[in-house]
């Protein structure tokens, strides 16, 4: 599984080297783990398929309001992804369907999560429409319609602007160019939504939609900008 073998050994360049010593420490502490479910005969692929699994679980909890619930099941997603690779090199089974697969369900899975969380804020917004009283019971804290309808376009932008981060490095190594760079990738994202999710409902969610949103198109922007830089260096444009 090249694929996750990279993103689990190769420093993102302007990044820092705290995400190296964060891999080598969580490679460290779940080696033990990881060897104990070679043991038992588990492969990196049924890992991945556990962790999609429990994302759609995490979406559907956020569609139905148990916000803390879908992040403890978020968490847990995010160690199968974080273990998955670690099985797949200490258990030699390293493929390239493997690396393409754990991509492929990432992205679905992260979506999930951007639907659970609109699904929710639209059905509030839907629900104050056939029930006036709690119109005006929001507005008594606060909660204008206009607020849930917000929040609902911020979860679908932060899901744009996720596919984004992802579509400029894919994009641009399919065209032989390393872009690596970035400061809001997929661990971060999710480290956000998770830790915000355990606030419950509030306004940690909706504030923490618009860090989303703007670190996430900020960096496929930079993303962008470095692309643009090294083909113009190089002279590789016609």
């Amino acid at each position: 599984m090249t694929g996750r073998e990279a993103m689990s050994t190769t420093p993102e360049h302007g990044v820092g080297d705290y995400k190296v010593v964060l891999k080598r420490v969580a490679h460290q502490l779940l080696d033990p783990v990881v060897r104990g479910m070679l043991a038992l005969g588990l492969q990196a692929d049924h890992l991945t398929v556990l962790g999609f699994a429990l994302s759609l679980g995490a979406g559907v909890s956020f569609a139905i309001g148990k916000f803390r619930i879908a992040s403890t099941i978020a968490l847990t997603a995010g160690i199968c992804d974080i273990l998955d690779g670690q099985l797949a090199r200490l258990g030699g089974r390293v493929t390239r369907f493997g690396a393409f697969l754990d991509s492929t369900l990432d992205r679905i899975a992260e979506a999930a999560l951007f639907v659970g969380i609109a699904w929710y804020y639209m059905a509030q917004l839907v629900d104050m429409t056939v029930n006036p009283g709690r119109v005006i019971a929001n507005v008594q804290h606060n909660l204008y319609p206009i607020t849930f309808a917000v929040t609902a376009l911020n979860a679908v932008l932060a899901l744009v602007g996720s596919f984004m981060v992802s579509y400029t490095r894919a994009r641009a190594e399919g065209l032989g160019l390393e872009c690596k760079v970035g400061w809001f990738e997929r661990p971060e994202r999710l480290v956000v939504l998770i830790v915000a999710g355990f606030f419950g409902l509030g306004p940690v969610i909706p504030g923490m939609l618009i860090v989303l949103v703007v670190f996430s198109f900020a960096t496929a922007i930079q993303r962008m900008a470095h692309v643009w830089k090294i083909t113009r260096s190089s002279g590789s444009e016609v």
